[in-house]
């Protein structure tokens, strides 16, 4: 008994091991479980847990600014062809308008020193020593308005041209008489040199001179009634008819025909060369009085405002004004004498009868 130290009225419960079977431990949770704890052995590599890179997104206020617009270099081109129009019409406005006032400065300083309340006159450009000297005054950059002076210098163009073409139609008219051919030719070219190179200028250029810068339909009238027998003319002399005083197509071919030597073949081709500029000149006017009876119908002219106008210049005219006035004088002086004029009565009517 001496081998048991222990008391044997003590409490049983007191002793550790059954205390550890009564109360057992409690059981670790899961955060405190580590499956690692029972190894005996620890890992060689001591690497760091993975992270992956976070991006924090971009603030939504900020909104990202369209890129810059940039023209195509068709865009460029196209804007660059509108500019240059419009800096090109602009600059041809600036011209007109430059020649206006030009036009219009020439034509006040003409008036200023005009003598007689008629500016001095011009044409035709005679030397000094003329004993004849200009007749009319003309001058189509101070008369005429800007918008019809290409169609007035075509005319004049036209005007000098006839007068040229009537020239060397007499030449060829006097070939032909030099040739051996008849004179008539040559005769009668020689006149229609001499008599319509200034009947033209007055009867069809000038009207129409005045009418373009007057804006009168008499004088329009005037123009297109002789300037169509004007166009009938060149007509006639391109054919060429015989006795005709005219170098044309049917001389040409009649001089080929007759002649026989190398002269009269070289004076038909010369001729034929006349005869073709005679038909160049009658389609030149053809065309130039197409362009004017176009001016004339879009200016609101008609064949009333003619008539009107010319009765109005017959009104005003000093010499119609004073063959008026004298016939009304002759014709009160008339009816005046007639009535103060002492009429026989019946009185002396029955004293003259004889008595029985």
């Amino acid at each position: 008994m001496s081998g048991f130290d222990d008391n044997p009225f003590a409490d049983p419960f007191a002793d550790p091991s059954i205390q550890q079977a009564v109360n057992p431990p409690p059981p670790a949770g899961l955060e405190d479980y580590d499956p690692f704890s029972s190894t005996t052995t620890k890992p060689q590599s001591n690497n760091q847990p993975a992270t992956l890179p976070t991006t924090a997104p971009p603030p939504a206020a900020q909104a990202t600014p369209p890129p810059a617009y940039t023209a195509t270099a068709a865009q460029q081109q196209q804007a660059s062809a509108a500019e240059f129009q419009v800096l090109k019409k602009r600059q041809e406005e600036l011209e007109q308008k430059a020649q206006e006032l030009s036009r219009r400065e020439e034509q006040l300083r003409n008036t200023a020193n005009q003598q007689g309340g008629s500016p001095t006159n011009n044409w035709p450009p005679l030397p000094s020593y003329c004993p004849v000297g200009p007749c009319f005054y003309q001058d189509i950059n101070v008369d005429i308005p800007l918008e019809f002076q290409r169609v007035v210098r075509l005319l004049y163009y036209l005007w000098m041209f006839h007068v040229l073409m009537l020239l060397l139609n007499m030449l060829g008219g006097l070939a032909i008489f030099v040739g051996g051919g008849a004179g008539e030719t040559f005769g009668l070219s020689l006149l229609y040199l001499g008599l319509f190179s200034p009947v033209s200028y007055l009867c069809w250029f000038r009207p129409v001179y005045k009418a373009f810068r007057n804006d009168s339909s008499f004088n329009f009238m005037v123009f297109f009634f002789i300037f169509f027998f004007q166009v009938m003319v060149s007509v006639a002399s391109a054919i060429g008819i015989p006795s005709m005083g005219s170098c044309g197509f049917i001389t040409a071919v009649s001089q080929l025909k007759e002649g026989s030597t190398i002269g009269d073949h070289l004076l038909s081709v010369l001729l034929l060369l006349l005869a073709s500029s005679w038909t160049a000149l009658a389609l030149v006017e053809a065309f130039a009085l197409v362009q004017v009876h176009r001016i004339y119908r879009s200016t609101g002219a008609s064949f009333a405002k003619a008539q009107a106008e010319f009765a109005q210049g017959v009104m005003s005219n000093q010499h119609v004004q004073s063959a008026t006035a004298s016939a009304a004088t002759s014709v009160v002086r008339g009816q005046f004498a007639a009535a103060t004029t002492p009429t026989p009565t019946s009185n002396s009517a029955a004293s003259s009868d004889p008595r029985f």
